[in-house]
């Protein structure tokens, strides 16, 4: 039985990050990308029965975007240098089987965090949310600055521990178990579609 606290639909987004062909790609082969693809699919659907939001947070650079990235960053210089993640590039695409719907918020990132450089935190706000289910590829990146940055934000967070991956399983594991608890409630999707018929 979860410990965590029922969710009001009405006030809660599940985030749905870098879910993109090129960074689903980076899964490792252990972890059958179709499935995890699967149990977030069920989460977005579960979570649109219940009333709640659903909101897209996608890596996709424009030339000017590549351009303005400085060498000295270790994660997005390469980015930049290779030309990779085109905002239009297939690649950098939201899977069909995770489309958006109408309604949706979808915000377009050119850094780590769902936040940084996007107006997502405006959006939810504008909306009400106060609470966050955050799933995404990966777990080290998007997820990990995502949901450092929503706590500094006040939000109420949960984090789906079978709805993120990471390339690396060890560090994966260490912050969902040693680093995540202290600022999030980790439930699987499962607990969230129970979370969600509770309140």
């Amino acid at each position: 039985m979860s410990t965590a606290p029922a969710l009001d639909p009405t006030h809660t987004a599940l985030l749905v990050m870098d879910y993109q062909p090129a960074i689903v790609a980076f899964v490792p082969e252990g972890e059958d990308r179709n499935a995890l693809l699967g149990r977030v699919g069920g989460a977005i659907a579960d979570v649109r029965a219940h009333g709640g939001t659903i909101a897209y947070v996608r890596v996709g650079f424009t030339d000017a975007d590549w351009d303005a990235i400085p060498a000295s960053s270790k994660s997005f210089a390469p980015l930049a240098q290779h030309r990779v993640m085109h905002h239009e590039d297939p690649a950098a695409a939201i899977p069909e089987r995770l489309a958006p719907q109408d309604g949706d918020i979808i915000v377009r990132k050119i850094r780590h965090g769902g936040m940084s450089t996007t107006g997502l935190d405006q959006q939810l706000r504008e909306r009400g949310i106060t609470t966050l289910v955050v799933s995404g590829t990966s777990t080290s990146g998007a997820v990990l600055s995502t949901v450092i940055d929503a706590a500094d934000r006040d939000y109420q967070l949960y984090v789906l521990s079978d709805g993120v991956a990471d390339p690396d399983t060890e560090v994966h594991n260490v912050l969902l178990h040693h680093v995540f608890p202290s600022r999030a409630h980790i439930i699987d999707t499962t607990e969230l579609r129970t979370l969600l018929r509770a309140d």
